[in-house]
């Protein structure tokens, strides 16, 4: 009798340390955060354009640590694209009011063709719903979308936008939208604006 009141003490310890471990692997024991944007020194991965401290920043932390940042959400989409998943730890964007980073599976985005973001892939993010519903409504156009909407996105880019970006420099004007959509916006294409798959021509860029 007094040896089961020993073992038993022993037993809940070993409980304790087995749901420790158990939750730990759950979580997968590691702790991703964002990294600093440095405007003197970043660079997106993909276009290799200046990475403003701004709502449209992204950036993805892989599992070794690394942070690769990027000037556009439709960057960090190509990335993806060309080189998997594999080795990401943590995806983020930013909050397009707060411009707080917040975890790219949980935020809500607008996209629209006439909403200009560095790139002219015309979508933002957004930490609530309820914001991103509240700025479509007081936009007068926009379609929300989750994370999973984004995995079928066309992820076109607005032409006519980057070639007038790329008359007057690089654009990460603080509006950060235009407020009458453009109606139509012919040559858009899918991909990254910078390469044409079929020609493999380079075409304009949004920096003077």
């Amino acid at each position: 009798m007094r040896q089961n009141r020993k073992i038993r003490p022993q037993m809940g310890l070993l409980l304790l340390f087995i749901g420790m471990v158990t939750l730990l692997a759950a979580c997968g024991g590691e702790n991703y955060v964002p990294h600093i944007i440095k405007e003197e020194t970043d660079v997106c991965v993909v276009c290799k354009m200046a990475v403003k401290d701004d709502q449209y920043a992204t950036q993805i932390v892989t599992k070794d640590g690394q942070s690769l940042k990027f000037d556009d959400l439709g960057c960090m989409h190509t990335w993806k694209k060309e080189n998997g998943t594999d080795t990401i730890g943590a995806e983020f964007v930013r909050d397009y009011h707060s411009k707080q980073w917040i975890t790219y599976d949980k935020a809500y985005y607008v996209y629209d063709a006439s909403l200009k973001t560095p790139m002219a892939y015309g979508v933002v993010s957004f930490e609530k719903e309820n914001d991103a519903n509240t700025f479509i409504k007081k936009q007068g156009m926009g379609k929300l979308m989750t994370a999973a909407d984004l995995a079928n996105h066309s992820w076109a880019v607005n032409r006519d936008m980057m070639k007038e970006m790329g008359e007057h420099g690089h654009s990460h004007s603080q509006d950060g939208h235009k407020k009458e959509p453009t109606a139509e916006i012919p040559n858009q294409q899918e991909g990254h604006p910078h390469t044409d798959e079929k020609n493999h021509e380079t075409t304009g860029g949004h920096h003077s």
